[in-house]
């Protein structure tokens, strides 16, 4: 891929918008959001002041383009790079049947004949982020914290067909021939193994990870329920709608798997908060199983993508740097 990476502007993202809004109105900005690191995420107002959400799927979007494992465009695969206009429809549609908010989807083109790239138009929501509504209105917070938990009783409550990502099950895709459970055990032996010759400690503590790991699966006993599980929701994650609604975002990683997957990412991300989500009725062995095995993807990942050009590689060697210290200490 080129040095130079080329993202979208008014003149080149003029014909998305017309489809959508018609000849009426015109591109008075556009600003290109930077969270993410799989795709264009672009905020355009238009010259009425009213405003939508753009998003992009092509090589100059995608941080991780050429610093993934073999296996990562493979669509049958449940950990597959998660990016690409087919998760994000397949996903919104889940979520909508099982009565989930994400952004209404206004627009989803594969043609490149209005953009030289996959791209999708979707509701802008603009009450900022879950996160920033418990810092400034702590109780506004609690409300849509309490929807929110509402919403995931329902995701978690669906009695998914099969494992693996939504938008490949629900396309009548064939699932892997294995557990939930021993697929996180394969994907989290490929993630210590690209720890191991980036870092001395991992290398060091190599055969301990993978007991650990080990462990920690043989102490599972067989499940056949599976709910749907956006996998990294956080507060950050979540934005507010019009009504004071949680809105949830990035959810093209949206799977059929094990719920605590959820809660574990969700006990590290929402801190105190947190205790407003939580499921007593969770397995304990999976929460600890998968506890790790989020620390472990959390050292692998960041340090993949640190390789490249990603504006802010100290913080992602800072972030597997954290976990890895976690899942050296972690008591199996």
């Amino acid at each position: 891929m080129a040095a130079e990476r080329i993202f979208a502007d008014a003149q080149t993202l003029t014909p998305v918008i017309r489809e959508v809004f018609g000849t009426d109105r015109r591109i008075a900005a556009v600003d290109r959001l930077l969270n993410g690191t799989k795709k264009g995420v672009y905020r355009v107002t238009l010259d009425d002041a009213t405003s939508t959400i753009v998003y992009v799927w092509n090589a100059d979007e995608d941080y991780w383009d050429g610093l993934l494992p073999d296996g990562h465009d493979d669509p049958s695969n449940p950990f597959a790079h998660a990016s690409g206009i087919e998760f994000f429809e397949g996903a919104t549609r889940r979520l909508e049947a099982v009565g989930a908010r994400s952004p209404r989807l206004l627009l989803a083109d594969r043609s490149m004949n209005l953009y030289p790239a996959d791209i999708a138009v979707a509701e802008d929501v603009r009450g900022g982020t879950l996160e920033a509504l418990l810092e400034h209105d702590p109780d506004a917070g609690r409300r849509t914290l309490a929807q929110l938990s509402d919403m995931l009783r329902r995701m978690h409550a669906y009695r998914a067909p099969a494992f693996g990502r939504v938008a490949w099950i629900d396309g009548g895709g064939a699932p892997l021939d294995m557990t939930c459970e021993q697929a996180y055990l394969e994907r989290t032996l490929v993630n210590i193994a690209t720890a191991v010759p980036r870092d001395a400690r991992a290398a060091e503590g190599e055969a301990m990870l993978e007991e650990k790991l080990r462990t920690l699966h043989a102490a599972l006993e067989p499940r056949a329920e599976l709910g749907v599980v956006h996998g990294e929701l956080c507060a950050e994650h979540t934005l507010v709608g019009p009504d004071g609604e949680p809105v949830i975002i990035d959810i093209e990683g949206l799977m059929y798997t094990d719920i605590e997957v959820d809660h574990c990412w969700m006990r590290m991300r929402f801190g105190p908060h947190y205790e407003a989500l939580r499921n007593p009725d969770l397995d304990p062995r999976r929460v600890k199983y998968y506890q790790y095995v989020m620390h472990l993807d959390l050292v692998g990942g960041p340090l993949r993508i640190a390789e490249g050009d990603f504006p802010d590689r100290k913080w992602m060697l800072d972030v597997a740097d954290f976990h890895l210290q976690k899942a050296l200490a972690y008591e199996a």
